[in-house]
């Protein structure tokens, strides 16, 4: 049986950076122009302008901006704006979230002899991409599958989907997803227990757990049994399954911190997800900053 993990570090989620943290942690995966004008101020006060829109959640043109010497705003927030969206097609947020997480194992802070994953449901008041009805949610929404470890780090959230999807079936895709970021940081999947829910019950996202050399740990989906299904009972603790309410739960929870992340307002689905990686990455950077 598995021994419980530490209790999480209870430091507050940084919603700013220092100029050290940011050179540190952020400005090596960001991509800089080639071409055309400078910004005007440097890009650490440009990063902690989005940051600041993420925490308050108010809208662009709402941001509080700074004024230079004539009085004028040190920069337009259309400028702020193109370079999010720069960040999150170019793939740099994810770098900066990738970073964060091989920073905790270089560091000793990951967990992983259990991952968690569950997927959250963001109601989309715009509509947009990758936008649905979600019956069980009575919204149209966005849906983002994430595995935490046990230690309330996030490990992988790129999986993005409508959210009238069905978790089950978008498994895979987050599973590869898992794998890849794993393979950055230098550590395997062989012997992990991966802790699911119901809704992820299935003989495929079972087998594909198994090939990978990982442990099942999914709560069985019982679809209307009236007697206990026959053959061998599948390998299941109670235990484990309900460490979920204490980690990836309460990153869900952590996540809420971010009000920009309470309602998806981009119709572009890479600008939402951009946003997500930069939440869960100064989730992840709770401990150094």
């Amino acid at each position: 049986m598995l021994q419980s993990s530490k209790k999480p570090v209870k430091n507050s989620i940084p919603v700013f950076l220092s100029e050290n943290q940011f050179n540190e942690f952020v400005l090596l995966h960001l991509s800089v122009g080639q071409r055309g004008p400078k910004p005007s101020i440097a890009l650490f006060k440009i990063f902690n302008y989005i940051l600041k829109l993420l925490h308050t959640g108010c809208q662009w043109h709402q941001l509080p901006i700074d004024t230079n010497e004539s009085g004028q705003p040190e920069i337009h927030y259309t400028r702020l704006f193109k370079f999010h969206k720069r960040w999150s097609l170019d793939g740099s947020l994810e770098k900066v979230f990738v970073a964060s997480v091989s920073l905790l194992k270089d560091n000793d802070l990951l967990d992983v002899s259990v991952l968690h994953g569950d997927g959250t449901t963001t109601p989309a008041k715009k509509g947009g991409e990758e936008v649905n009805y979600s019956g069980h949610k009575h919204f149209k929404g966005q849906k983002v599958v994430a595995f935490v470890d046990r230690n309330c780090n996030v490990i992988s959230p790129f999986t993005s989907a409508p959210g009238n999807r069905h978790e089950s079936k978008l498994f895979n895709h987050a599973f590869d997803s898992l794998k890849r970021v794993m393979k950055d940081i230098g550590l395997g999947l062989k012997g992990i227990t991966a802790s699911l829910d119901s809704a992820y019950d299935s003989k495929s996202n079972r087998k594909r757990i198994f090939n990978a050399g990982m442990k099942p740990n999914i709560k069985e989906n019982p679809r209307n049994r009236k007697k206990t299904k026959r053959g061998r009972k599948r390998m299941y603790s109670e235990e484990i399954f309900q460490e979920r309410f204490r980690t990836v739960e309460r990153v869900f929870a952590w996540e809420d911190k971010f009000k920009r992340l309470l309602v998806r307002f981009e119709r572009i689905s890479a600008h939402h997800i951009g946003m997500k990686l930069i939440g869960y990455a100064m989730i992840n950077l709770r401990h150094f900053c």
